[in-house]
């Protein structure tokens, strides 16, 4: 299993699945992350932490323990 938090800087991913539970889960989603859509990974913060995608014609900053929820093909 790959998740958002291991993908390369400059790599277009596609969800597989959500991981997480509740109000985590439904934060995911609401940002526009769901089962099926493209995340393109443009910068991660020296540390790791946050990780910045592009999201459906969006760019959204996302926390490493948020990207380890995301699951990726």
């Amino acid at each position: 299993m790959k998740t958002l938090r291991e993908a390369a800087i400059g790599e277009t991913v596609k969800v597989v699945k959500l991981h997480g539970a509740g109000a985590v889960k439904r934060r995911i989603m609401d940002m526009g992350i769901t089962k099926g859509i493209d995340v393109y990974v443009r910068k991660v913060a020296p540390l790791g932490d946050p990780v910045e995608v592009t999201v459906r014609g969006y760019e959204l900053s996302i926390r490493k323990a948020d990207a380890e929820m995301i699951e990726i093909a």
